[in-house]
């Protein structure tokens, strides 16, 4: 059974920093089975936005609203993906989910997190004042 569970959100003043964490079971994080994972997030009143995607390669993506703000990195050993938010603004308050799939579309955000691809964690909340 897969199964991702997201940590680490929380409540802090714009310019602060926080570090998700995304620790998933259930499969191997590799091409050979399931080798990107994401991170979306949903504000109030917004879709659902793909922040940050990282491939079992390394490779990452990011959003433009995220770009030089954001870092996502792995631990292969620890089977957990991270997402360190530096620094943080009032607009990236909302709900944060890690997601695993054979790959993202960057392209388009979607209604509403958790969508009905893939697998998903349950969410984590951030909040960010200002």
């Amino acid at each position: 059974e897969v199964r991702l569970a997201e940590s680490g959100g929380g409540s802090v003043q714009a310019g602060g920093s926080l570090r998700l964490s995304c620790t998933f079971s259930g499969f191997i994080f590799d091409p050979s089975d399931i080798g990107d994972m994401g991170w979306y997030r949903q504000g109030p009143g917004n879709e659902c936005e793909l922040v940050s995607t990282i491939g079992s390669d390394g490779s990452t993506y990011y959003a433009d609203s995220v770009k030089g703000r954001f870092t996502a990195s792995q631990d292969n050993a620890e089977n957990t993906v991270y997402l360190l938010m530096n620094p943080l603004k009032p607009e990236d308050t909302g709900v944060y989910y890690c997601a695993a799939d054979r790959g993202f579309d960057t392209d388009y955000d979607i209604a509403e997190c958790p969508a009905n691809f893939g697998y998903w964690g349950q969410g984590t909340q951030v909040t960010v004042s200002s």
